[in-house]
């Protein structure tokens, strides 16, 4: 009989695409894939360690697979297992604890499935994490998530990502492109590049070789695929070239998510930024001139060590003046071996709560802000596979939410419909005519 694995991701995008990545390997060694409450032989769990939340979560997972399937055989990788073996192999009912420089060869490891009284710990330092490994997500039928870049070579104060995936390093573009060919062969009609800097790409073996307007430049040819967005960039690194060939683009969409992290030029410093806010204004300001729609999210922190109420109301007013779509909050938390847990000026939680609160409610305003100059226009949107009290969803190319009854037909198709009102639940009704589907 075969076995069967299944498989639980905390995180970000990028582990999304090396679960998957992770999952064809067991595949191709003669495993089933099955969801995670199907009394799976073997628990894949790909941690994440940017928040405590994550590390707790792992706990609860380890925990609840148990529940499931008492005698599989619980296998942690991803970046709380490089940060934190020890402490992994501690979890009761974890039999195997994989580092970044092991994962992507799980299956050699996993010998045997007996359950052992004692975790065993593969984990090499970091450093020795050079090689770059693809990873491309299935699963979603409408987008993809593509690895091209793995690793960071920058060293911002709050961070632990360095010390869990490596210096950065990246896929040739020859690779991309021929993984990129891979899945609009499957029918996916959307990618997402993903990375750690995604904007770094273009470093092999510690050297320089391409830049990521390359990248974008070779993937534009690609045919087949619909649509292909830019997840996370740095400020410093999204250049007018960049955003200029987007613009043109008939397959990048006006979508950019543009990590800023604080706007107090103070606060930037202490967290070891390679920019100061007059740079990133600057790049929304060229990003609207050429493509007046485009949606913008970004990432801020808030609560960093050394934040004062005046440095918060800074970074509020600065985000309240800039034409940006929403947010993604992040309430600081202390990172073992990061130079910002060591820094003087902690905030007290409950100041972190209400300022997280005060941007959270800011991003609602900004969303819907932008979603209110979208209505009335035409617009083509991707439809997904979700049903929710009877409705399913899908994105228009700059990343408005559009909502419309289930239909199973529609489910991985573009249409042309017509933006018409927001909904109660902040979602973008729609109605479809023969005329907008005729033109």
């Amino acid at each position: 009989m075969d076995k069967k694995v299944a498989f639980y991701t905390l995180g970000c995008k990028l582990n999304y695409s090396e679960t998957s990545s992770i999952g064809r390997l067991f595949n191709n060694a003669g495993f089933s894939t099955v969801d995670f409450t199907d009394t799976p032989d073997v628990f894949v769990i790909n941690t994440c360690s940017v928040t405590e939340n994550a590390d707790k979560k792992c706990k609860k997972v380890v925990k609840e697979a148990l529940k499931i399937s008492p005698n599989a055989y619980v296998t942690i990788v991803g970046c709380y297992a490089q940060l934190k073996p020890k402490e992994i192999a501690e979890i009761p009912g974890v039999d195997m604890v994989l580092g970044a420089a092991e994962k992507f060869q799980i299956v050699d490891y996993i010998t045997d499935l007996t359950k052992n009284p004692k975790a065993l710990v593969y984990n090499q330092p970091v450093t020795e994490a050079k090689q770059f490994v693809s990873a491309w997500s299935i699963g979603d039928r409408t987008r993809t998530f593509l690895k091209v870049q793995d690793g960071c070579d920058y060293s911002c104060t709050f961070c632990t990502i360095p010390l869990a995936r490596g210096a950065s390093r990246s896929d040739t573009i020859e690779n991309a492109v021929k993984q990129a060919q891979e899945i609009a062969a499957s029918g996916v009609k959307e990618i997402v590049l993903t990375g750690v800097n995604l904007g770094d790409f273009g470093i092999r073996d510690g050297k320089r070789e391409d830049k990521f307007l390359d990248l974008v430049k070779a993937l534009d040819k690609v045919e087949g695929i619909d649509r292909i967005r830019i997840s996370s960039i740095e400020p410093n690194l999204l250049t007018d070239e960049i955003i200029g060939f987007v613009a043109t683009s008939n397959r990048f969409v006006p979508h950019f998510h543009i990590p800023l992290q604080s706007g107090s030029d103070k606060i930037l410093g202490l967290m070891r930024r390679r920019y100061k806010r007059e740079l990133y204004a600057n790049r929304v300001a060229k990003i609207k001139q050429l493509m007046p729609d485009c949606c913008i999210g970004v990432d801020v922190i808030v609560g960093f060590p050394g934040e004062t109420r005046e440095d918060f109301i800074d970074t509020y007013n600065f985000l309240n003046d800039l034409n940006v779509s929403y947010l993604h909050v992040f309430t600081y938390s202390e990172r073992e071996n990061t130079p910002a847990s060591e820094m003087k000026g902690t905030v007290p939680g409950s100041t972190r709560a209400e300022r997280s609160k005060m941007l959270h409610i800011l991003s609602d305003k900004k969303r819907r802000a932008f979603y209110e100059t979208q209505l009335g226009r035409t617009d083509e949107v991707l439809f997904e596979g979700d049903i929710k009290d009877g409705f399913m969803h899908g994105f228009t190319r700059n990343y408005v939410k559009v909502k419309t009854k289930y239909d199973p037909v529609l489910v991985n198709e573009l249409k042309t419909v017509h933006l018409t009102q927001i909904s109660p639940d902040g979602d973008v009704e729609i109605t479809e005519s023969e005329e907008i589907l005729a033109h």
